[in-house]
């Protein structure tokens, strides 16, 4: 019994510096101003409509769409990580967890709540709300091994607009979007146990 307890309290300290260290990238940022809205431009005018005319008109070639930004290089993808990433969430960053372990930081401007529900869906497990304050869930996938694992193999999501928070910044400078409004962690298992989940 006491083995589990220790367990239990090893993950939820664990959790807890994610938390912490997740929290000390806005606080070490300078403070930028509010987002002002941007003047709104005057309704236009509708066009003349040409008079009907016997012969056909050809139209010029719509422009070409700019491209899409390229995707990230670094970015993991589902089969290497072993989990499903949400479809329009952005690779951030990851992070060495220790024990051959990282944990992969993806930003979504999906609110918490409907990125809980995808991930009950996908995963089949109802997860826990690891924090009421801000709200902060985490689905455990696989069986944690203590003796070679950092972190539980999982997903964790946390709502970065509760309190009345703008969300967290995005790192990238000039990056679209400015904040998130929910962060997802992926913690795969060490490449030795990922078989085993």
């Amino acid at each position: 019994m006491r083995g589990f307890y220790n367990g239990q309290m090893n993950r939820t300290l664990m959790c807890l510096a994610v938390v912490v260290a997740m929290h000390s990238n806005v606080f070490g940022q300078t403070p930028q101003p509010f987002p002002r809205p941007s003047p709104a431009a005057p309704p236009s005018a509708p066009a003349p409509q040409p008079p009907p005319s016997q012969t056909p008109v050809s139209q010029p070639p719509a422009p070409a769409q700019p491209p899409a930004p390229p995707a990230n290089p670094d970015a993991p993808t589902e089969a290497t990580l072993g989990f499903p990433i949400y479809p329009a969430a952005q690779f951030l960053a990851s992070y060495d967890a220790g024990r051959s372990q990282r944990y992969y930081i993806f930003g979504a401007t999906t609110p918490y709540t409907e990125l809980v529900t995808y991930y009950r869906t996908l995963l089949s497990e109802r997860g826990d709300e690891v924090f009421k304050e801000p709200p902060t869930h985490m689905f455990e996938v696989g069986r944690f091994r203590n003796e070679t694992m950092a972190f539980p193999p999982g997903v964790t999501i946390k709502d970065w607009t509760w309190g009345g928070s703008a969300g967290y910044p995005n790192p990238q400078v000039g990056g679209q979007p400015e904040r998130f409004a929910s962060i997802i962690m992926i913690v795969p298992a060490p490449p030795q146990t990922a078989d085993d989940r």
